[in-house]
C-alpha cells in the first residue's frame, strides 16, 4: 500500500480484530476450569451480544456524534484493553464477568466507529474499503499464531533437548500443552489481547483526525425504529429470523470446536492445545478466498440461492464433527467457513444494502448486525454451554456426535425456511463491486 493513510486504516483493523481473535476461540474451554457453572459461564459469554445489542444505539446514535472518532477509540482500547489484562489475574466470577462486560461495552461500539474513520479518510470507498477491511480478516488470521510457542510444555521440550534452530522449532511445534495444563495457560490469551488493545490505543491517536458527525434533522436520531418496522414486510421477516438461526449455528461452532479439537480421541480429535487456535483460524483464510469470488457467485446464482448455500456450508462442516470426526477430515472442513460467512452473512449485508431505503440504510445494517453478533450469539451462548457440559457429557466423557447434530438440524430448518419463504421483490441485479461492499461487512 502506497497510501500512508490508507495503510494506517489498514494497520489499525489488524489490531482491532486481532484482539478479538486472541481471546474468543478458547474463553469456552477456559471457563469450566475457573469452576464457573453453566449458568455463570452463559453471563460472562453474553458480556459481547450484550454490548453488540448495546452498541447498535449507543455507537451509530451517540458515540460518533458526540466525540472525535480516533480519541473514542484510544479511550475504549485504553480502558478496555486494562480491563481484559485483568481478566488473566482474576478467578473470581463477579469481578471476572465485571472485567468481561467492561472490556466488550467498550469494544463492540470500535468495530463502527474503526469503519467510520476508515470510510471518512478514503477518496473512494468502494474501491479502497474491501483492502482495508481484509486488514480485520489478517488480524484475526494472526491473532492465532502467537500461541503455537505461547501454549507450549516447556518441561517436555527441556527432556527432549533438542540440538539446533530446526529442531528445536520443530520440538516446540510438537509439544502443545493439553488438559488442565492448557486451561490454566489461557489465560495468556487475555495477556496478549490486552497488550494489542493497549498498543491500538496509542495508534490511534495517530489515525487522521475524525469528527463528530452532526444531525441535521430529528428523524434521523430514530432512524433504527424505521429499520425495526421493516421487518412487517414477509421477505424482511424471514430473512432476520433466518439470520438469528445461522448465528445461533455459528456461535455453536466458536462454542464447542475448540472444545472438541482438544478432546482426545475416542470423543474428540486430540489437537494439541498450540494448534488450537491456527487449525480454526483456516477458516477466516478460506474467508478472504471465498469473497474474492462472492460478487460473480451473487450474479450467477441470486440473493436466495447464495445463502442457502452458506447455510448448508455449517450442515456439513457439523455433520463431519459428527460422523467423520478424523483430524484430516474436521481440519479440512474448518475450510467451509469461508462459504458459511461470505455466503450468507456478507451477502445479508449486501443484500441489506441493496434493498433497504438509503435513509435508514446505516441503521438497517446495524438491525442485523445486532442480530448476528447479538440475539444470536446470546442464544447460543446461553444454552450451549448447558447442552456439552450437562446434556451430553456423562461420566466425564462428551458425546459429541449427538451434540453436533443440534447446530446441524438448526442451520438445515433454517435453510428450508429459507428456500421456501424467502421471495423478496424484483430488485436490480447485485452490484458489480459486490466483492468491495462483503467486505465492508
Amino acid at each position: 500500500m502506497h497510501n500512508p493513510i490508507r495503510f494506517k486504516l489498514f494497520l489499525m483493523m489488524v489490531l482491532e480484530f486481532f484482539i478479538w481473535g486472541c481471546w474468543l476461540p478458547l474463553i469456552y474451554g477456559y471457563l469450566p476450569s475457573l469452576d464457573f457453572s453453566p449458568g455463570q459461564q452463559s453471563w460472562i459469554l453474553n458480556a459481547f451480544p450484550i454490548a453488540a445489542i448495546v452498541g447498535m444505539f449507543f455507537s451509530t446514535q451517540y458515540a460518533d456524534r458526540h466525540f472525535s472518532a480516533e480519541k473514542f477509540m484510544a479511550f475504549s482500547h485504553l480502558v478496555g484493553g486494562v480491563a481484559i489484562l485483568g481478566l488473566a489475574f482474576t478467578r473470581s466470577f463477579a469481578p471476572f464477568f465485571a472485567l468481561m462486560l467492561i472490556h466488550c461495552l467498550l469494544y463492540v461500539p470500535t468495530i463502527s466507529i474503526a469503519n467510520s474513520i476508515a470510510f471518512a479518510n478514503m477518496k473512494d470507498a468502494q474501491k479502497e474499503f474491501g483492502l482495508v477491511r481484509v486488514g480485520g480478516t489478517i488480524g484475526w488470521i494472526l491473532a492465532a499464531w502467537p500461541f503455537t510457542f505461547i501454549l507450549v510444555d516447556w518441561a517436555k521440550v527441556h527432556d527432549a533437548n533438542p540440538h539446533g534452530l530446526v529442531s528445536w522449532i520443530g520440538t516446540v511445534l510438537g509439544s502443545g500443552l493439553t488438559g488442565e495444563a492448557l486451561q490454566h495457560a489461557t489465560r495468556w490469551t487475555y495477556i496478549v489481547a490486552g497488550i494489542a488493545s493497549l498498543l491500538l490505543a496509542a495508534f490511534s491517536l495517530t489515525l487522521p483526525h475524525t469528527p463528530p458527525k452532526k444531525v441535521d434533522t430529528g428523524a434521523d436520531r430514530f432512524a433504527w425504529l424505521e429499520a425495526f418496522k421493516l421487518l412487517k414486510h414477509p421477505f424482511v421477516l424471514v430473512l432476520w429470523l433466518v439470520t438469528i438461526v445461522d448465528a445461533f449455528a455459528l456461535y455453536s461452532y466458536f462454542n464447542w470446536t475448540g472444545v472438541f479439537l482438544a478432546a482426545g480421541p475416542p470423543a474428540g480429535v486430540g489437537v494439541k492445545g498450540n494448534w488450537i487456535m491456527p487449525v480454526m483460524s483456516l477458516g477466516q483464510v478460506a474467508e478472504i478466498l471465498t469473497m474474492l469470488i462472492l460478487g460473480a457467485t451473487l450474479k450467477r446464482l441470486g440473493w436466495r440461492l447464495t445463502m442457502i448455500i452458506g447455510i448448508l456450508g455449517h450442515v456439513a462442516r457439523f455433520a463431519v464433527y459428527s460422523f467423520f470426526p478424523n483430524a484430516p477430515a474436521v481440519i479440512i472442513v474448518q475450510l467451509l467457513h469461508g462459504i458459511c460467512y461470505a455466503f450468507f452473512f456478507a451477502t445479508v449485508y449486501i443484500f441489506v444494502d441493496e434493498y433497504f431505503p438509503k435513509d435508514v440504510r446505516s441503521s438497517a445494517q446495524g438491525l442485523f448486525n445486532a442480530v448476528i453478533l447479538g440475539l444470536g450469539s446470546l442464544l447460543a451462548n446461553s444454552i450451549c454451554p448447558y447442552l456439552m457440559q450437562t446434556v451430553f457429557t456423562h461420566n466425564g466423557v462428551t458425546d459429541f456426535k449427538h451434540l453436533f447434530l443440534v447446530p446441524l438440524v438448526a442451520a438445515f430448518l433454517a435453510a428450508v425456511a429459507l428456500a421456501l419463504f424467502f421471495r423478496p421483490p424484483p430488485k436490480r441485479q447485485p452490484p458489480p463491486a459486490a466483492e468491495q461492499v462483503a467486505m465492508a461487512a
